[in-house]
């Protein structure tokens, strides 16, 4: 059965960093585990994916301040939060779904995610 639990948000002041963690039960040795986050009123907005082998994806908008990573059996992923602002105050949450075959990545695209954790909040403060 597939779980995830996001953990580590909170409240930072601008310039702040945080390491957010998504651990992730269930899978095989085929999955994408991508980090999202929601704003009051506002879409959900895709950040960044990995797959277990390492293969990373990046929104445009985080490149440079936001960096996924994997512990060594891809059970945990993390999200490093650089150089907060206001605006990046969010719900932030991670999800899961299989790499098909022929992907060769995986995307953010929220839609294609069929499995979500609770989400920890980041509140980041002027």
């Amino acid at each position: 059965q597939v779980n995830l639990v996001e953990s580590g948000g909170g409240s930072v002041q601008s310039g702040g960093s945080l390491r957010l963690s998504c651990e992730a039960s269930g899978y095989n040795n085929r999955r994408c585990i991508g980090w999202f986050r929601q704003a009051p009123g506002k879409e959900r907005e895709g950040l960044a994916a990995i797959s277990l082998g390492g293969l990373t994806t990046y929104a445009d908008s985080v490149k440079g301040r936001f960096t996924i990573s994997q512990d060594n059996g891809g059970n945990t992923v993390f999200l490093e939060v650089h150089s907060l602002t206001p605006e990046d105050t969010a719900m932030y949450y991670c999800a899961g779904r299989a790499l098909l075959p022929r992907e060769t990545g995986c995307s953010i695209v929220s839609g294609q995610y069929r499995r979500w954790g609770q989400g920890t909040q980041v509140t980041v403060s002027s």
